[in-house]
Formats: C-alpha cells, sequence, structure tokens
C-alpha cells in the first residue's frame, strides 16, 4: 500500500511541475536558513561548556554603587578568593586573572606585538579545562617570571612546542622562562590567552585590599551549590572584610552609606551565563548577547512558517484540479484514511526531498554566513549521528505538520459537489488560506521594520556629534615601548607637511575602557564627599587637536608648571558633584592635603566608547602618558605621509625591529559596531529571504486562482473589460490581504525594536516613515508578483477560455 503511495505521489509531483517546483524550492530555503540559524544558536549557547566543572564555575561581579555612580565590572578585591576557600568549605579552589591586552614580545633581535596576555594564579588549571601539551600544570605558573604560551605561539615562534626552559623578555624589560604550553583554548570560550604570566610578582602583591577591585576572580565550588549561596557568602564576606575597611578609610559603615541609596556588593555569575548574559566592564573579549539569540529564533521560526504556510497555500490552491480524482476513489471505496494517508505521503515526500536541497543550500551559504555572523560553524551533518537523525525527524514533523491541513480539508470533498469539479474557488472562498497569506506578510514587514530601524540607529550613530571630532586622526599604538624616546618621535612628526596637531596619550575616547577611582570634595575622604570618577592622562594638546571644547574656565597649558596639580573635568562629573561652576573648587585623590587637585576647565560632555553606555564622569590630569599619540593630518597623498612618519618611527634608537602599528580612529570607532553591522546585514539577508518565500507562494497562488476564473475573465473580455480592469480585479484582493497584514505587523515591529533599542543609551527614535516605507514595500512587491500572472490571464483569447461552454 505504501509503495502505492509513494508511486502516486511521484506522479503527481512530476504532473503540476510548476507548483511542485515552488513548493520544493520555498520549503528548502526555508529549511536551510533555520538550519544556519539552528547552527549559530548552538554555538551561541555551548559558550563555555568545554569545561568539565563548567557547571560548578563561577565568576564574581562587582556591583559598587557611591554617590551617584557606579562601578560594575569583572574585578573583584585581590584577597576576596583566597579568602573565601578558607573560611567556605563550599568554594574548593579561586583562580585571579588580571588581563594586561596587548604585550610587547622579543625574541632574539626580533619583537611583536601580541594580544591576549594575562597574569595568572597558578589554580587556574585546576578551575579550567585547560589541557598543557607540555609541561606540570601544578607548577608551571608557581614561581614568579614563569609564562604559560598557547600552542600556537610556539609553533610561531619556535616551530615546535618543546620549549620549556626557554625565554621571553616582553616589554622590553622582563625575561620569563617558559614553564608549559597549552592547547588553544576552543573558539566556544569568552576567553583566549595567548600568553599567561605567574600572578606571583611582587609588583602584583595588592595584599589586604577590600575597597578596590583588582581582578577577575573564579570560584570552584562543590556540587549543589548554587548561585543564591554563593551571594550569601559574598555578601557576609563584604560585611566582615570591606566594611571594617570602609570605616578605616573612609570614616564611614555599610549601614550608613546604605541611607543614601550606596553600597558594596558582589554577586556570582555562572560561568555558562557570562557569554550571553554579561555585559559588565572589563570583560576579557567581546561577548554575545541573548537578545540576538531570541531575535534569530524568532526569524527561523517565522521563515519556516512562512514556507510551510505556502505549502498548505498551494496543496490546497490544487484542490480542485484533485477535486475529480478524489471523488472517483471515494466512489470506488476508498476511505477517508486512505486519503489522508496518501496526501501525507505526498507531503512528507516534499519535505525529504526540499531537506537533500536544503543540505545542499546551507553548504553553499555557509561560508558567506559565516562572514555575517562572524562565527567559524563547521556543518558536519553526516559525521554527526545525532544531527543527521535531528534533522530526519524535522524534516518528518514538518511533513506532517504542513500537510495535515491540506490532507483533512482535501480528503473531506463529497462526490457528489466533485463530480464535476465545483468547489469554492477564488481567494474569497477559503479563510484559513487567507490567514496564512496574511502571516507571510506579517513576518516579512516586521523582518522589513527591524531592518529599516537598525539602518537608521546605525546611520544616527555615525552622524551623531560625540563632542569630538574623529575624522582624519591618525592613531600610533603601544609607542610606550618607545620610552622616553616617545615625545621625541612626536615633535619629530610635527614638523612633517600634513601634520596640523598631536596628543600623546593612550586615553582616547573611542578606545579607553578604564575603571573608576574614588576622588574627595574633602580632605578627609567621607564616604558622603567620595565620588567614582574616572581618571585620564593627558596633555594640553589633547582638548583642542580632538576639537573638544572646554565651556568654562581654561585648558592645561604647557608653559605654566603649576598646571599638574590642576585637573579639568566633565559636565557629567560637574553635575554629580554638584557644582554648578566648578572652578577653582578643590578634588582630592589621596587623604591629605598635599593630594589636592585645583578644577581649571570644565569640558563639554563628550562619548566614550559605544553609545551603548552612557557618558561617564572624568578626571583629566595633565600627566605623560605614552600608550599611543594620535595625529590630526591634513593631506592629499596619506600614503605617503604614513611612509614619512613610519621611517621617523624606524630611526629611533628604541623602536629598533620595534612593530609599527596605526590606524585612524574613524575606523576604531567604526569596528566599536561591528556587531551591530552584521546584524543588519543578517537582517537584510533573512528579509529578503522572508519576502522571496512569500513571493513564491503568492505567485502560486495568483496562478490558481487566474486558472480558477479563467471563463470569468473571458467573459469580462467580451463585455470590454481591458487589460487594465482584469489585472485590477485579480490584484485587489491580495492588496486588501496585505495592507491587514501591514496592519498586524507595524505594531509588532514597533515592540520589538523598541526592545531592541534599549540596549543603546542614546538612540535614534523609530519614525513613521519606517513603518509606512515597510507597507509600501511590500504592496509594490504584492503587485509585481501578481501583476505577471495577471497580465498573462488578461492577455489570454477568451475564445479559448468560453469554447467549452
Amino acid at each position: 500500500m505504501f509503495r502505492n503511495y509513494f508511486k502516486t505521489a511521484f506522479r503527481n509531483l512530476r504532473k503540476d511541475i510548476g507548483l511542485s517546483v515552488i513548493n520544493i524550492l520555498g520549503l528548502a530555503i526555508g529549511l536551510a536558513t533555520c538550519l544556519l540559524i539552528t547552527l549559530f544558536v548552538t554555538d551561541e549557547l555551548n559558550y563555555d561548556k568545554y569545561n568539565d566543572k563548567a557547571d560548578r564555575i563561577f565568576r564574581i561581579v562587582s556591583d559598587i554603587h557611591l554617590n551617584g555612580n557606579s562601578i560594575n565590572g569583572n574585578h573583584a578585591p585581590a584577597p576576596m578568593g583566597t579568602t573565601m576557600v578558607m573560611e567556605y568549605p563550599q568554594i574548593e579552589k579561586a583562580v585571579r586573572i588580571r588581563h594586561i591586552g596587548d604585550m610587547l614580545v622579543k625574541i632574539g633581535k626580533e619583537k611583536f606585538i601580541e594580544p591576549n596576555s594575562v597574569f595568572a594564579d597558578s589554580t587556574l588549571f585546576d578551575v579550567f579545562t585547560i589541557p598543557m601539551v607540555v609541561g606540570d600544570a601544578r607548577t608551571a605558573l608557581v614561581e614568579p617570571y614563569s609564562i604559560v604560551i598557547s600552542e600556537r605561539i610556539a609553533k610561531k615562534y619556535f616551530n615546535s612546542t618543546d620549549v620549556l626552559g626557554r625565554t621571553l623578555v616582553t616589554d622590553d624589560t622582563t625575561t620569563y622562562q617558559i614553564t608549559g604550553v597549552i592547547k588553544d583554548m576552543p573558539a566556544q570560550s569568552h576567553f583566549h590567552f595567548n600568553f599567561i604570566k605567574a600572578m606571583t610578582e611582587k609588583r602584583l602583591n595588592f595584599g589586604q585590599q577590600w575597597i578596590n577591585p583588582f581582578s577577575a576572580t573564579y570560584l570552584l565550588v562543590k556540587s549543589g551549590v548554587t548561585t543564591k549561596d554563593i551571594d550569601k557568602m559574598l555578601a557576609a564576606t563584604v560585611i566582615k572584610y570591606t566594611g571594617p575597611q570602609l570605616n578605616k578609610e573612609m570614616h564611614t559603615s555599610l549601614t550608613e552609606i546604605a541611607k543614601n541609596g550606596d553600597y558594596f556588593r558582589y554577586y556570582a555569575m555562572p560561568l555558562t551565563r557570562i557569554h550571553l548574559y554579561s555585559n559588565v566592564k572589563g570583560e576579557f573579549e567581546s561577548n554575545g548577547s541573548v537578545q540576538s539569540v531570541y531575535i534569530f529564533t524568532v526569524i527561523a521560526v517565522f521563515i519556516l512558517l512562512i514556507a510551510c504556510s505556502n505549502f498548505m497555500n498551494l496543496s490546497t490552491a490544487r484542490s480542485a484540479d484533485r477535486s475529480r480524482e478524489i471523488g472517483v476513489r471515494k466512489v470506488l471505496g476508498s476511505l477517508r484514511w486512505n486519503l489522508i494517508a496518501q496526501f501525507l505521503v505526498e507531503s512528507i515526500l516534499t519535505s525529504f526531498i526540499s531537506l537533500l536541497l536544503a543540505i545542499f543550500i546551507s553548504i553553499l551559504a555557509l561560508p558567506y554566513f559565516n562572514q555575517l555572523s562572524g562565527k567559524d560553524i563547521d556543518l558536519n551533518i553526516l559525521g554527526n549521528k545525532w544531527t543527521l537523525l535531528t534533522l530526519v525527524l524535522s524534516s518528518l514533523f514538518i511533513g506532517l505538520f504542513a500537510g495535515s491541513y491540506p490532507a483533512f480539508y482535501l480528503s473531506a470533498f463529497q462526490p457528489i459537489h466533485v463530480s464535476k469539479g465545483r468547489l469554492t474557488t477564488g481567494i474569497k472562498g477559503n479563510w484559513m488560506r487567507n490567514s496564512l497569506v496574511i502571516f507571510q506578510f506579517v513576518a516579512a514587514i516586521v523582518l522589513i521594520i527591524g531592518t529599516l530601524v537598525i539602518y537608521s540607529q546605525l546611520n544616527y550613530i555615525w552622524n551623531k556629534d560625540l563632542g569630538f571630532n574623529r575624522e582624519q586622526v591618525l592613531i600610533i599604538s603601544n609607542t610606550n615601548n618607545l620610552g622616553t624616546e616617545a615625545k621625541a618621535f612626536k615633535e619629530e612628526v610635527e614638523k612633517l607637511s600634513g601634520i596640523v596637531g598631536s596628543t600623546m596619550t593612550g586615553y582616547l575616547p573611542n578606545r579607553v575602557d578604564e575603571g573608576s577611582i574614588g576622588y574627595f570634595k574633602d580632605a578627609t575622604a567621607k564616604a558622603s564627599e567620595t565620588f567614582l570618577l574616572g581618571k585620564w592622562r593627558i596633555d594640553a594638546n589633547y582638548i583642542p587637536m580632538l576639537n573638544m571644547k572646554i565651556i568654562r574656565g581654561r585648558n592645561f597649558s604647557p608653559v605654566l608648571p603649576t598646571d599638574s596639580s590642576g585637573v579639568l573635568i566633565n559636565e557629567t562629573a560637574a553635575r554629580l558633584l554638584g557644582y554648578t561652576d566648578p572652578i577653582n573648587k578643590l578634588l582630592y585623590r589621596g587623604h591629605d592635603k598635599e593630594d589636592a587637585f585645583h578644577i581649571l576647565g570644565l569640558v563639554k560632555d563628550f562619548n566614550t566608547g559605544t553609545l551603548r553606555n552612557k557618558i561617564e564622569p572624568i578626571v583629566f590630569h595633565l600627566a605623560e602618558d605614552r600608550g599611543a599619540i594620535a595625529f590630526r593630518i591634513n593631506s592629499s597623498n596619506i600614503s605617503a605621509l604614513i611612509a614619512q612618519i613610519k621611517e621617523r618611527y624606524e630611526s629611533m634608537g628604541k623602536s629598533a625591529e620595534q612593530p609599527f602599528i596605526y590606524s585612524f580612529m574613524d575606523d576604531d570607532f567604526n569596528k566599536l559596531y561591528e556587531s551591530d553591522q552584521r546584524t543588519s546585514k543578517i537582517f537584510i539577508s533573512f528579509a529578503v529571504l522572508a519576502i522571496f518565500i512569500a513571493s513564491l507562494g503568492l505567485f502560486g497562488l495568483v496562478a490558481y486562482t487566474a486558472e480558477q476564473r479563467t471563463k470569468e475573465i473571458g467573459i469580462r473580455k467580451v463585455l470590454g473589460a481591458t487589460v487594465r480592469n482584469i489585472v485590477g480585479l485579480l490584484s485587489k484582493d491580495y492588496l486588501k490581504l496585505v495592507t491587514i497584514a501591514a496592519i498586524i505587523a507595524c505594531p509588532i515591529g514597533w515592540w520589538g525594536m523598541h526592545k531592541w533599542l534599549q540596549d543603546f543609551a542614546y538612540r535614534t527614535t523609530i519614525s513613521w516613515w519606517v513603518f509606512a516605507l515597510s507597507g509600501a514595500l511590500a504592496v509594490i512587491i504584492t503587485i509585481m508578483t501578481v501583476c505577471f500572472q495577471a497580465i498573462k490571464a488578461a492577455m489570454a483569447n477568451p475564445v479559448k477560455s468560453l469554447r467549452t461552454e
């Protein structure tokens, strides 16, 4: 019997090859999209799960609020981890990791700038699953000036992993002995370290400092210990240790500051939630977003449902063609369940053919998808039996789901009504079909709205006045490696034609991610007079070179030595301090009046980092910082100018064989929004796919409608109807459905994108034109799709359509 079902199913697919191709292609594209998004979501959800003890590892997160400003970062006080291990048996191990960032590495005469360098405790390998290629994990980070490197780095520098005992010189000064080589960390990790230095160096001995966060701290707990349990331990630890130190250094207590709504809190975050749920300061790398996972999952479901809706619509649309077949089979004794089985077999067969085509499409599209998403996903379907089984079962379910309505709908026809093929025809005759068309275009219009809003927000970012001029600013990085020659290099470059300004500092507005430190309005350093402000070290050229504005007071002067005891503050800092006119007011950094700083000027607020963050309060100190040198340029031959700068860089004694690294500030700014640009491109891609699949279905439905109304069209033409009249006749019903879809989609799209925009502290408004344009695009696409078939039907010879009457 089943053999007969399959033979009949193949015949029916071949019989109406046009609708079959539309069905299979639409479903295949939907399945391929769903497969790619599933791979993306699975990759995101599996971050850090490669660790054997992943479910027992937690990171301590700081949440400190003081006098209107807060610190929310991945840093905890230096002694917190080890103290908790000693005092709570539920805590097995603790490890501190302190980020270094880019590091100058010297091998013989060669020098390289390498990223992803850290200090870490020797317990790192007890907490995380980081296999050693060579070396002993128990002792590798015990001795001072020990360093563990990744397998990639070992092969890059030594062409071998057999490197124990060899040395590296970092930052031109310190020699480290290689005590281990680790396997390269998996892609699905929230950190990837190339160099791990021992935390046991004397300069990292921060003693019993409980007020200042020091490093990322991870805890390995016993089975059964929950986040709430750890939070209680952290709260008790703060009361026991932070409280007394707060009383000693800031002359207050935790109870006292709580009266003003301030607090020192720490909470635990499970390791496996960091990648998707954490967005605090000090992250080792850019994290993902659970919001993106939700959005892409919804998109995948939408596109798959659009494809399934096409299948249902086109299957029921063929009902008139198969009405006589159903009538004859029923007259000859076929039971309804036999007909249902026949139609479900056809649906499942279509689904499996679509699955094979979807896999092929996915293989072709995967490189493009990886480029869009910034991933390196591998489509190893045949190599993973569970993935293959899941695909097969999903295809079976989709076949049953998509074919269920057509099967029950078609099998319910009565022989007496279908003996002459007389069924309810036209688009008005089936509310279910109309609902599916509306759903398809609701999903498509929502995606169009999302695309337009994301584009509008990115355009807002590019054009917003950030409070500084990032155009034509060349940044030479890591100039601290030039030592005392950095200033001489800057002065030599300033002599070049095409250089119109310069500043030497690593505190640049689109790069800096510094934490806040305590400043005091009073020399007694009371908690009520303590404020958490950013400390930036700049020179006198900084403000004018970046075209920032001093709105009160004055800038630093290079000819006034006393300015070293002066500071500038931004408007946000002035508001936080409660100053309407901060000029000549005092700020204290230490605990006596010798550390007093006079406020010389008020800087107009400017954005730092991304527009997801609010403007932070900043104090500017006149001090030499060699982290980078920025030059404002005005040249018609930028390549030649950069070559001249490089020549002067390499002429410096300390820069012999030193890497020359440069970038442009606007490029660095754009990199901050790479994930948003990727999201925009993915949205556009998915919106195009959704529209294409919906248009495929609409194309088939219009063909069906035109075929069902052939005689009506013929009569109208004989009675004088024009091609325009016929096109309008066939188009108006579909345009009504798309209009209804637009009305439903607009509030849904507004709600979804309103939620997305909440991640930005500074954002565009969702204008009316977004909804108008989205609806207009849907209408235009509908007209273009309908007109092809409508014109074809209108141009047909009415004699052929009426000759049977």
